[in-house]
């Protein structure tokens, strides 16, 4: 596939730039910087300006967007993702999977009761944020799938994850490496059946 990565120039998305290119797909990163791991070709610019947002996904087969806050930007993740949704709407590609976070939406429910308190609390503004993107995603019309990890560290992978739907018994609580989370959002691409749902995404 040809594949255009949103925010990957660095954590989650660098890694899945690394992993889908290994694993033979075309990769395009887009980033404020415009780091770009080898092999990959790398547009610097920022994914909220709707020239910029259809330059890095015209002709791809898949988007996924994995960008995250941005210092004195007010809900940058949503604002990129209504730019690169509206985009994808206008080129005509409609494979998308976003990285959110896991309390955002309907998820709470997934969390165990403790760490629900907590992560509401703290996190209360960059959910709200995710809440945005999220709305963005879920009111298009592409075919999307949203991922909501819990915590995330720089371990290494294990190969190994949980990722369930809300309604689901299983609670996730605990971390997960982001890349396990990379190789989750490349095997969700690569999966019909994630097809518009939102999909909790943790180790145990």
């Amino acid at each position: 596939m040809k594949i255009t990565i949103i925010g990957g120039s660095q954590g989650t998305g660098a890694q899945l730039a690394t992993l889908a290119h290994s694993a033979g797909h075309d990769v395009t990163v887009l980033s404020r910087s415009g780091r770009g791991e080898n092999g990959v070709r790398s547009l610097a610019g920022d994914a909220s300006d709707p020239v910029v947002a259809a330059e890095a996904v015209t002709g791809a087969d898949a988007v996924v967007i994995t960008v995250g806050a941005a210092k004195g930007v007010h809900h940058q993740r949503a604002a990129v993702t209504r730019a690169v949704v509206a985009a994808m709407e206008s080129a005509g590609v409609s494979r998308l999977v976003v990285q959110s976070s896991l309390g955002a939406g309907n998820s709470a429910s997934q969390l165990p009761t403790v760490l629900r308190f907590i992560t509401m609390l703290v996190l209360a503004k960059p959910l709200a944020d995710h809440n945005e993107q999220e709305s963005a995603v879920m009111n298009s019309k592409l075919d999307w799938t949203v991922l909501r990890p819990t915590g995330l560290t720089n371990k290494t992978p294990t190969g190994k994850w949980h990722a369930v739907e809300v309604g689901d018994a299983t609670k996730l609580g605990g971390t997960i490496p982001r890349g396990d989370l990379a190789a989750c959002m490349l095997e969700s691409l690569e999966d019909d059946t994630t097809i518009g749902k939102a999909l909790g995404v943790s180790s145990r």
